[in-house]
């Protein structure tokens, strides 16, 4: 059954109900994370996706209460490992596909437990748009930092409790999940961020009251950036902007750091998009995982 079959039923099942209650429901009925691409990057660059065996890993779905709200994530970690250290993994705009859950088996298969949470569930289903413009306006615009904020902290609270050493926890995201590792840095409990091509800079709204310079001076953890000079949504001079934030902030602001890759454009980890980099997303794979290394999320 594909995403737009399942919302014919749930609307259906479903006449009238409110939009909580539809949200609700919808994670219910949803396919498991981690399946497929988002309608509106299909068709995808199959000859560059990345695909990364499960085996030796425990792979799958979980899901736990927020408020109410079943939040589903997709978690692969090493099979009887105990007290692994705890990666979040923060999608992009479209949801945590195959991709997202693929880079949480890159994770596993070196030690973390990764876990990639659906944060955008009770706004929609990013995976059943076909255009990127809808997805932002539609779900993407509607979701508030501080529910972003409150899930992120149930994840963790779901890792400690579940195998998890959050005592050595790190997060990663990739362009709004870019975004959300600085701000997640800022609030959360976690030893390093690794920030794939997040936006820096914007406007204050009431879901986005804050941006990542907005937060530079109180980070709680060191951020590495890493971005793209031919990213034409982040322009260098606001990456720029950030590190004289950075330098005027905490010891961890002082020490986050940024790494620009020439002729890079945005997306340029993400295999499955011909916006894909080869040398530049390995390159900053090993960094990440040095700087995980580095600041005790190892």
């Amino acid at each position: 059954m594909n995403h737009d079959d399942m919302k014919r039923d749930f609307d259906a099942l479903l006449p009238g109900q409110s939009s909580e209650a539809g949200a609700s429901r919808r994670t219910a009925l949803k396919v498991a994370l981690g399946v497929g691409y988002a309608a509106a990057v299909v068709p995808v660059c199959a000859q560059t996706a990345i695909k990364t065996s499960a085996e030796g890993l425990t792979v799958g779905d979980v899901q736990f209460d927020v408020n109410g709200f079943q939040v589903n994530a997709y978690r692969a970690a090493p099979k009887d490992k105990k007290n692994a250290p705890v990666i979040l993994v923060i999608s992009e705009i479209f949801g945590v596909h195959d991709y997202i859950a693929d880079t949480c088996r890159r994770f596993a298969k070196e030690g973390y437990m990764a876990i990639a949470p659906d944060l955008f569930a009770r706004q929609g289903d990013p995976m059943s748009y076909g255009e990127i413009a809808k997805i932002q306006s539609e779900v993407i615009s509607k979701v508030p930092d501080a529910q972003v904020m409150a899930d992120l902290d149930a994840t963790v609270k779901w890792a400690a409790a579940n195998g998890g050493d959050i005592g050595k926890l790190g997060i990663t995201g990739f362009c709004w999940g870019g975004r959300i590792t600085w701000l997640y840095s800022a609030h959360g409990p976690v030893k390093a961020g690794v920030a794939w091509y997040g936006r820096l800079v914007g406007d204050s709204t009431q879901n986005t009251p804050k941006h990542a310079v907005d937060i530079a001076p109180i980070l709680k953890a060191p951020v590495l950036g890493l971005y793209g000079e031919k990213d034409g949504g982040i322009p260098l001079d606001t990456v720029d902007k950030m590190k004289a934030a950075l330098k005027e902030g905490s010891s961890a602001a002082k020490a986050s750091e940024f790494v620009i890759y020439p002729d890079a454009p945005h997306a340029f980890h993400a295999d499955y998009r011909a916006s894909f980099r080869k040398e530049a997303a390995e390159d900053g794979w090993k960094r990440a995982l040095a700087w995980f290394r580095t600041h005790g999320v190892s």
